[in-house]
């Protein structure tokens, strides 16, 4: 039996997070995401590509696999994070094939933004 054209491929990404209206906030001003609440301890969140969801169901578990963000402008990026609460982790840095910086959310997860720019 071959797998679904869906197998094999990240499907959903979940934060356990302290507050999950301070999370879609600052998730919502900084990368425009859109969200659906599934009842007082979750809600899922969405890029227009990519699901996930935010849950206070659990301890926040800093770490993890690093989920890494795609961005054209990384600068702009990187203001409105820091205007949104963020610490900047790793500065900007080049690698073959473009550019990223990793930065800290308000529960402490770190992620990444790059660009192919």
């Amino acid at each position: 039996m071959s797998p679904t054209p869906a197998a094999l491929r990240i499907d959903n990404i979940e934060f356990n997070v302290t507050d999950i209206a301070r999370s879609k906030t600052f998730y919502g001003n900084v990368f425009g995401w859109t969200f659906t609440d599934y009842g007082p301890t979750y809600t899922e969140f969405s890029d227009g590509r990519l699901k996930g969801g935010f849950t206070t169901g659990e301890a926040v578990r800093p770490g993890g696999p690093l989920v890494i963000l795609y961005g054209d402008d990384l600068d702009a990026i990187q203001g409105r994070l820091l205007a949104a609460g963020a610490t900047i982790t790793r500065p900007t840095f080049s690698f073959p094939g473009g550019r990223r910086f990793h930065f800290s959310d308000l529960d402490g997860y770190e992620l990444a933004v790059w660009t192919s720019q």
